[in-house]
C-alpha cells in the first residue's frame, strides 16, 4: 500500500472521529441547555406558587403520586390539620363521604385531559365537621410533559356564608343589646302601618329617652353607659309579648311598637298607658355597673296609630314629639301625643326658622331702660333687646330667648347685642349728658363658655375704642352650672381690663357663697319676683332684706328690679339699697327717647 494514501486514510479517519466527537458534545451541550431551561421554567413555576402559597386561601401540594408535600397555614386555619399531620399522607384523608365514585371520576378526567378541575365539594375537618368548600386542582409538569406535581387552592365556604350572615345581623341589629335597629324597626313599622290600614285594628307606639344619660358617660366613662344600655334591653324584653318589637333606634333611644291592640282609641290609649308604666317601673331598680349603683329615669312617648297614619315619618314625629313633652314636663313621666303638640312643634320650627332670618338681615333693635340712684339720678341703663319683627311688629324678648337658647342662636344673638351696645357707648361719648352712664348687657351661658369669648369681648372693646369700666356683663346663676374655674378665670381677665360683671336674677336660682368670694362682681341685681310683692309678702321681705345683707358682707352693690311704686322704693331705701331700675323711674325705650328722657332729667 502506498505511503502517501495511507496517511491520507489516516488523516480521513481523524477528521471523521473529530466531527463525531464535536457533534457529540454539541447534543450534549443541546440536552444541557434544554434540561437547566426547563429546570429553570420549572424553578420560576415553583416561585409563582411559593408566592402565592402565603395567601388567605387554603393550599395543599402533593407530589406525582399524590402524596401531600406541602400545605400553608390557611389549609391549616380551615381543615385543622398541621403540617406534620398530613405529610406523606393522601388528600382523601378529607373525604366526607357524600359523594361517590362517578363525582371523582369526573374530576380525574378533567385533571387527565385538561390539567385543571374546580366545583363545590364536602370535604371532613379534623374534628369531624362536614364543611363546603370551592376546591381548584392544577396539575404541575415539567418541560418533558411529566406530572410532576398536584396544586389544590380551598375556600371555605361555609366561612364565607358566616361573614355574610355576620354581615347581614350587623345590618338588621344593634351590635351592643342585640335588639333590632334602626333599620329593621323602619321595616317593620312600614309593614305594620300598611297592614293595619282598613283592617280596624290599632297600635302603639313608645319612645322610650334616658334622662340625662350623658351625666353618666360624663362621670363615669361610655363604658359604664354601654353597660347601662345593655342592662335596659334585658329589661324591656320581658315586658313585651311576642308580636311586639323592641328597637334600639340610636345612642339611648328606644322604641317599643305595640301591634294588634283592639277597642276604641281610648281603650287602646290605656292599655299603652299601662305598658308605659311597666316599663317605667323597670327603672326602679338601680342599675349595676360594675362597682356602682347607678339609678336613671327615662321619658316615655306615646303616640297612637289607628291605620290612618299617612308616613312613618308622622308617626314617628308625633311619639318624639310627645317624648319632648315628657322632657318638658319635669322628665321621668309618660306623655301621649296630642294635636295640639304638633300645632306646638310647627309653631317652634317656624320660629326657629324666622328668627335665623332675623339675625341674618338684623332685624333686631336695642331699647335702653335707665338705672338710679337713691336720688333718682341716672346712673347708667340696662340693654334690652328687641325683634323688629316683619309681620308681628315689635317682639320683646320673651317670646323668642327661649328658643333662642334651646337652639343656640343665642350666641349670634348675643354677639349682636354685645357690638351694638358698645357702638352706642362709643356715640354717647361726644354727649355731655350720656357720657358717663354704664351699660349692662345681658350675657347667656352658652355666649360667655364659648371658647373665643373674652378674646372677642377685648377685641370690640377695641374695635370701638370704649372705656371699658362703662360696660357691665350681667350673668346669671345658670352660667356656674358648669365649669365654675374656667367661668372663674375668664371673669378674672375681662374684669383686668376694667369690664364689670353683675349677677342678674338673684335668688332664683342656687348660688354658693363659696364661689360668690372668688367672684369679680361689682354688684348683685335683686330678682323683680321679690320686688314686686315686698309690700305685701313678708317673705319676700325678709329675703329681699337678707340679700341687701349679705352683699354688704360681701363688699358688693345691690340694685333692685322691677321697682314699679314710691312704697316698694321706700322699703328697699329702709332694708339698705340703694339702686334701682324698673317703671317707675322710666320704661325701656328706644335710643333716641332714651336720650331724651337723660336730658329732662337734668343731669
Amino acid at each position: 500500500m502506498n505511503i502517501e494514501v495511507l496517511e491520507l486514510d489516516t488523516l480521513s479517519k481523524n477528521k471523521l472521529e473529530t466531527k463525531n466527537l464535536v457533534n457529540e458534545l454539541v447534543s450534549a451541550n443541546k440536552l444541557l441547555l434544554a434540561q437547566n431551561t426547563a429546570l429553570a421554567l420549572e424553578n420560576k413555576e415553583l416561585g409563582i406558587i411559593a408566592s402565592i402559597f402565603h395567601s388567605q386561601e387554603g393550599m395543599l401540594i402533593t407530589d406525582a403520586n399524590l402524596s401531600i408535600v406541602q400545605v400553608n397555614q390557611s389549609f391549616t386555619d380551615i381543615t385543622g390539620y398541621l403540617l406534620e399531620e398530613v405529610i406523606d399522607k393522601k388528600p382523601n384523608i378529607l373525604n366526607s363521604g357524600r359523594h361517590d365514585q362517578a363525582f371523582y371520576k369526573q374530576m380525574w378526567q378533567s385533571l387527565n385531559y385538561h390539567g385543571k378541575w374546580e366545583g363545590k365539594i364536602w370535604n371532613r375537618r379534623k374534628n369531624g365537621e362536614v364543611y363546603s368548600q370551592y376546591l381548584s386542582i392544577a396539575v404541575v409538569t415539567d418541560a418533558l410533559g411529566n406530572i410532576t406535581n398536584y396544586v389544590a387552592t380551598i375556600n371555605d365556604i361555609t366561612k364565607g356564608r358566616a361573614t355574610k350572615e355576620k354581615i347581614a345581623n350587623l345590618s338588621y341589629y344593634d351590635p351592643l343589646t342585640q335588639l333590632p335597629n334602626r333599620r329593621l324597626f323602619l321595616d317593620r313599622l312600614v309593614q305594620e302601618i300598611d297592614a293595619m290600614s282598613g283592617n280596624g285594628r290599632r297600635a302603639a307606639l313608645l319612645l322610650i329617652d334616658l334622662d340625662r344619660f350623658k351625666n353618666l358617660n360624663d362621670t363615669l366613662g361610655h363604658h359604664l353607659g354601654d353597660l347601662l344600655i345593655e342592662q335596659l334591653a334585658t329589661r324591656l324584653v320581658p315586658c313585651t309579648r311576642k308580636k311586639d318589637l323592641v328597637a334600639r333606634f340610636g345612642g339611648d333611644e328606644f322604641f317599643i311598637f305595640l301591634t294588634n291592640l283592639t277597642g276604641t282609641e281610648i281603650e287602646c290609649a290605656s292599655k299603652a298607658q299601662e305598658f308605659a308604666t311597666k316599663v317605667m317601673a323597670t327603672f326602679d331598680t338601680p342599675f349595676q355597673l360594675d362597682d356602682h349603683h347607678f339609678s336613671m329615669t327615662a321619658s316615655i312617648g306615646v303616640t297612637i296609630l289607628g291605620g290612618d297614619e299617612t308616613s312613618t315619618d308622622m308617626v314617628l314625629r308625633q311619639a318624639d314629639i310627645a317624648m319632648y313633652q315628657a322632657k318638658a314636663n319635669g322628665r321621668n313621666r309618660i306623655c301621649f301625643f296630642e294635636e295640639k303638640m304638633q300645632d306646638d312643634i310647627s309653631q317652634y320650627v317656624q320660629l326657629e326658622r324666622e328668627l335665623s332670618n332675623a339675625i341674618a338681615l338684623s332685624q333686631f333693635e336695642l331699647f335702653y331702660q335707665v338705672q338710679v340712684d337713691d336720688k333718682q339720678k341716672p346712673l347708667g341703663a340696662e340693654a334690652l333687646i328687641r325683634w323688629n319683627h316683619p309681620a308681628r311688629g315689635l317682639v320683646a324678648p320673651g317670646y323668642f330667648i327661649e328658643i333662642a337658647e334651646e337652639t343656640g342662636l343665642i350666641v349670634p344673638i348675643g354677639q349682636w347685642v354685645l357690638e351694638a351696645a358698645c357702638k352706642q357707648l362709643k356715640a354717647w361719648e361726644a354727649i355731655p349728658q350720656m357720657r358717663g352712664l354704664t351699660l349692662a348687657v345681658n350675657i347667656s351661658s352658652k355666649q360667655f363658655h364659648q371658647e373665643d369669648f373674652v378674646s372677642h369681648v377685648k377685641y370690640i372693646v377695641k374695635q370701638h375704642g370704649i372705656h371699658p369700666a362703662l360696660l357691665k356683663l350681667e350673668l346669671t346663676e345658670t352660667a356656674f352650672f358648669q365649669n365654675i374655674e374656667t367661668l372663674i378665670s375668664s371673669m378674672n381677665k375681662l374684669n383686668g381690663i376694667g369690664i364689670q360683671f353683675e349677677l342678674d336674677d338673684f335668688g332664683t336660682g342656687y348660688s354658693s357663697l363659696q364661689y360668690l368670694k372668688r367672684l369679680p362682681l361689682e354688684q348683685l341685681k335683686i330678682d323683680q319676683s321679690f320686688v314686686r310683692e315686698i309690700e305685701y309678702n313678708e317673705n319676700d321681705n325678709q329675703i329681699v332684706r337678707t340679700i341687701i345683707s349679705m352683699t354688704q358682707n360681701l363688699d358688693l352693690k345691690v340694685i333692685a328690679e322691677g321697682v314699679e311704686t314710691e312704697n316698694q322704693m321706700q322699703i328697699l331705701l329702709d332694708g339698705g339699697c340703694h339702686r334701682f331700675q324698673g317703671y317707675y323711674f322710666g320704661k325701656p325705650l328706644p335710643v333716641a327717647e332714651f336720650e331724651a328722657s337723660i336730658a329732662n332729667s337734668g343731669i
